[in-house]
């Protein structure tokens, strides 16, 4: 049976045009008669065994359509305006991203001494960024996302040249290099949702799953790189240099997106910014799914803010490696992440977006029961593979289900309220690490485990098999983009 939205629609779903109909035969016309016979016959057979090639319909040859619909995998990509431009500046600004959260922990390690310094830094960096969240995905519904993607960089590469320089000229206390970082993480969420909340925007629905494997891999990318390259960094020429190269590479990032079309469609409510930040914390509450996605992803992330800091202590302490050995371990997830999230990324996910997570939740709890246990470095090293492996399918099945289940009207407010919520786990988790340390490492450790398995259960409770109202009016068509100041659900 022939599927005809696949053979009928475009690449991006537009009908196609066949506005050239076949001659009317007279009644004896029997040439005519055999001609549209084997025509159909011919067209028969091309839609039985499925064929890229000529495709036939009211006696116009179209230009390879199905060819268009079916070829959608990475390459497809390529052809979609501005993405590849989009892609260079996330993967730098990741990159950079990558390396400034090691850099900064095993500079405060090694300058300050203090795991809860470290612990205290890596929240700063990141929990008042998730404050402001609302307030920033109100701008980028307003305004357009690139120049605030942009604005976030350059405020990155000032604060982190300005901690290398005191740091260089030992005039950096404590307090100074927590107020640097407090302030700076303000704009964090400009990018982060900015870049994230494009990719829906700039790349057709049939591609989402593409570009989101391509949007996880940046984070594995980054992962393989960044902080081995972080720590190789800072054990050759010291921590300071090594802020320096990263605040080249947001300012490189920042180059790289600058005057980039944005398509976004600006909206404009008629309130103040405050009130569209608070409709966007509504809108995300009413939404079963994206509470439930910041109900687990919160708690899961609670287990990796106390990994962040426990893993560099675990190396360096019990198992007596340098920081180049640290950054080793999340390249080396990052192997793993990568290599899955690309195969991932080729399957269609749609109502499958739960069992994936789930699956993921699960392997990760198993892998990292080992790490207590470990007194090997490899130990470690393999878990981290594991741990890489499981993130490509959660990954991809979390933002898809996201992307599927907001009204595109609401992608910046709505996605940065939800990052932000699902992210906050991570900064209570480095707050809580240096504690938990201080009682003993495996006491951290375990706790990461702990909150690891609660994720999983989680959800199960929280997050619903089916789409909601809301989605499914997009599905249909029923859109409630027209009206962006209320709340879909």
């Amino acid at each position: 049976m022939c599927d005809r939205g696949r053979y009928a629609r475009g690449p991006r779903g537009q009908p196609e045009l066949l506005d050239r109909s076949v001659s009317e035969a007279g009644a004896g016309s029997v040439r005519q008669e055999g001609c549209a016979r084997r025509q159909v016959q011919r067209f028969a057979a091309h839609q039985a065994r499925g064929t890229t090639g000529r495709s036939f319909s009211r006696g116009r040859r179209l230009a390879r359509p199905t060819k268009l619909v079916q070829k959608r995998g990475y390459g497809a990509l390529r052809r979609v305006p501005g993405f590849a431009q989009l892609y260079v500046s996330l993967l730098l600004g990741r990159l950079g991203g990558a390396m400034l959260a090691i850099t900064l922990i095993l500079f405060v390690l090694a300058r300050y001494h203090s795991p809860q310094l470290a612990g205290f830094t890596a929240f700063l960096a990141i929990f008042p960024g998730l404050v402001v969240s609302p307030i920033a995905g109100a701008l980028l519904d307003r305004r357009g996302r690139v120049r605030f993607i942009t604005l976030d960089y350059l405020v990155a590469t000032g604060s982190v040249l300005l901690i290398a320089g005191l740091a260089a000229r030992n005039t950096l206390p404590a307090p100074l290099l927590l107020v640097i970082v407090g302030v700076s993480s303000l704009t964090n969420p400009l990018s982060n949702t900015g870049l994230r909340s494009l990719f829906p925007i700039v790349v057709p629905r049939e591609l989402w799953e593409r570009a989101n494997a391509l949007d996880s891999s940046g984070y594995l990318i980054s992962s393989l790189v960044g902080a081995p390259l972080a720590g190789a960094l800072i054990s050759l020429v010291g921590a300071e240099w090594t802020l320096a190269f990263t605040a080249a590479l947001f300012a490189i990032s920042a180059v790289a997106i600058f005057g980039l079309h944005d398509p976004s469609q600006k909206s404009a409510t008629g309130r103040s910014i405050l009130g569209d930040a608070w409709s966007g914390l509504v809108y995300v509450w009413r939404s079963a799914t994206l509470r439930g996605l910041a109900i687990t992803l919160s708690t899961l992330n609670v287990g990796w803010g106390i990994l962040e800091i426990a893993i560099p202590v675990l190396v360096l302490s019990r198992l007596h490696q340098g920081p180049a050995a640290v950054g080793s371990l999340w390249g080396l997830m990052g192997v793993g992440g990568l290599a899955a999230t690309l195969v991932s990324g080729r399957f269609k996910t749609e109502g499958r977006e739960r069992q994936l997570m789930l699956g993921s939740i699960v392997i990760e709890a198993v892998a990292l029961v080992a790490v207590p246990f470990a007194q090997s470095y490899w130990v470690v090293a393999a878990v981290m593979v594991v741990v890489g492996i499981s993130n490509g399918p959660f990954d991809i099945g979390m933002f898809t289900l996201r992307q599927r289940r907001t009204d595109p009207a609401w992608f910046g407010r709505a996605f940065a309220v939800s990052m932000s919520l699902n992210f906050v786990g991570m900064p209570i988790g480095s707050a809580l690490a240096g504690s938990l340390i201080g009682l003993s490492l495996n006491v951290a450790l375990w706790a990461a485990v702990a909150f690891t398995v609660i994720a999983g259960v989680f959800l199960l409770l929280t997050i619903p098999r089916g789409e909601e109202e809301g989605a499914a009016s997009l599905r249909s068509g029923r859109s409630q983009t027209a009206q962006p100041d209320q709340p879909a659900h």
